[in-house]
């Protein structure tokens, strides 16, 4: 297992995978509650039934896709990144193809299916890997700080510390609020730890926000350990019925449109998850990605794995930077993650206590490790750092990962070629070019 794993050439160990596939999982598990309330579309009132999805049995397809991604991710393409539904991608699904479209959840299922399968052909043939490892280093950089930023915000939303303003879009939220002060204190005690140089400071952070959580009434106190697992039976295998039933209703613009979307989105999110997340472990080789083909491999089978079952599209995690900065370095870190998102099927009442507080600060933290990739970017080259700054600071500004990445690599080209360097530009960023263009005029 650690030949496999290469333990000793990463410089790793059982305990440090275990805490960083651990702390990957915790960074994740709010997944479990958020993705079966999404696409149900539990806050939307008066809905005709028959567009909401059953939610016990989408939180079983959520956890059964999360774990066979992270497993296939692991055993695989051994890298320590963890998969499972996108949540952008689970609000494009539920509020934009069900609920504005009028599509049926068993279509839209049909359109993830669809996607995946394109996929698994597309990282069979080699093209992803291509694509991926013909992104300039630069913007590479750009892509990891980036995120970084991204999810930095994200962390700041989810602790209340940044609240939503009708005048300036953003603002200051009320740190007088327990939950918000319990997710402060995680924040701080998780910097000593780190300053410190604790391993595992991220893990121990959060387990230390949930019981001072708990001591302090902010966190309920679960009432029971273990519960039944719900029937998966009302999604499973849904996404055929339109192929068997109905194949009509797949020949239409309106269903192209949501596989493309399906496809790019889940394309350059997770293209950026796993630059970011190698850059960070010390994976890259030479700029490139080591095993990147079986990593899109893994990524679409999940995808495909998790259409059969009755969810959105997996992609790969961008919170499994938080288990790499608890220490994780291997696949192992993956199939630890993975396993306990089958136990999630029978723990459900723990997960309660992992809200949205607790993971607050690793995600802040992560951040902060993530924007160090700033330092090696070109800056005083205006034509890199154009388009570097776009890719960065769009990624927070528009919620999307692959929104920046789109707007990053419509102006490089334009700045490289402005400045004399055009032969420095790969064909395929030229492609690409013409693809975000497209996809911002017709889809967008």
């Amino acid at each position: 297992m650690k030949k496999y794993f290469e333990f000793d050439k990463l410089g790793t160990s059982y305990k440090q995978e275990i805490i960083g596939g651990l702390t990957t999982f915790l960074a994740m598990a709010y997944v479990l509650v958020v993705n079966p309330l999404m696409l149900s579309l539990d806050s939307v009132p008066d809905l005709p039934e028959a567009m909401r999805m059953d939610k016990g049995a989408v939180f079983v397809a959520t956890a059964l896709a999360a774990a066979v991604g992270s497993l296939f991710m692991g055993l695989i393409a051994r890298y320590p990144i963890g998969l499972a539904p996108g949540m952008g991608l689970n609000a494009f699904f539920a509020y934009t193809v069900v609920l504005t479209l009028g599509i049926p959840w068993q279509t839209a299922l049909t359109g993830v299916l669809c996607s995946g399968l394109i996929f698994i052909i597309l990282s069979l043939t080699g093209l992803r890997e291509l694509i991926i490892n013909a992104i300039p280093t630069q913007l590479k950089f750009a892509v990891g700080a980036g995120i970084g930023l991204f999810i930095t915000f994200l962390g700041f939303q989810n602790a209340g510390v940044i609240v939503a303003d009708p005048n300036t879009l953003v603002t200051l939220g009320d740190l007088s609020q327990g939950t918000t002060l319990l997710a402060i204190f995680g924040l701080l005690i998780t910097v000593i730890m780190m300053v410190r140089k604790i391993k595992g400071a991220i893990f121990y952070g959060m387990i230390l926000t949930t019981v001072v959580g708990m001591v302090a009434g902010l966190i309920d106190i679960p009432t029971k350990i273990v519960d039944k697992v719900p029937s998966v039976a009302p999604t499973f295998g849904a996404a055929f019925d339109a192929i068997i039933h109905d194949p009509g209703s797949l020949l239409t613009t309106q269903f192209l449109v949501v596989v493309i979307t399906f496809l790019f989105v889940d394309f350059f999110d997770t293209a950026g998850t796993l630059v970011a997340v190698a850059n960070q472990a010390g994976l890259m080789k030479n700029d490139k990605l080591p095993r990147a083909g079986r990593a899109l491999l893994a990524d679409s089978m999940a995808t495909v794995t998790g259409a059969v079952f009755g969810t959105s599209t997996t992609t790969s995690y961008i919170e499994s930077t938080a288990g790499v900065a608890a220490g994780a370095r291997t696949g192992f870190a993956s199939v630890i993650t993975g396993i306990l998102f089958l136990l999630a099927l029978f723990l459900s009442p723990l997960l309660m206590v992992i809200t949205s507080h607790v993971t607050a600060p690793a995600l802040i933290i992560v951040g902060v490790l993530m924007v160090s990739s700033l330092g090696n970017i070109e800056w005083n080259k205006f034509e890199i750092a154009v388009p570097a700054f776009f890719t960065i600071i769009a990624m927070p500004l528009t919620y999307s990962i692959a929104t920046g990445i789109a707007i990053g690599f419509i102006f490089y080209p334009i700045t490289m070629i402005v400045s004399g360097r055009r032969k420095e530009v790969h064909p395929i960023m030229y492609g690409l070019w013409v693809i975000f263009l497209l996809y911002f005029i017709f889809i967008k």
